[in-house]
């Protein structure tokens, strides 16, 4: 079980990391297409800063999975899943829309 809340940790770190980066940028870019998406998702994933509040954010989720029932629930359980799944969704749409785009 301990790998799981790890594996579920470190996702969910990674997912916020990089929304929490990429969402500023979104607001103010001027870059259209798919291409620009893609771009500014790889530049964040080399950011120093990205890695270590993605790394702060694993040892939160981390520390909190290991607490009392009702707040491994409120601080892990939820969060972790909740971020995983819409994360994971939106990379589906991503790859998606990437499959559809380079058929026409």
């Amino acid at each position: 079980m301990d790998y799981v809340r790890g594996v579920l940790s470190g996702i969910a770190a990674i997912f916020i990391a990089e929304f929490v980066f990429a969402w500023p940028f979104l607001r103010g870019s001027k870059a259209t297409g798919l291409a620009a998406l893609i771009a500014l998702f790889v530049e964040s994933l080399l950011s120093p800063r990205f890695w270590i509040v993605g790394i702060l954010l694993f040892g939160l989720f981390f520390a909190a999975s290991r607490g009392s029932t009702i707040l491994r629930v409120l601080f892990f359980w939820i969060p972790t899943l909740v971020v995983s799944a819409l994360g994971f969704a939106f990379l589906g749409l991503l790859a998606y829309v990437v499959a559809i785009s380079r058929h026409q």
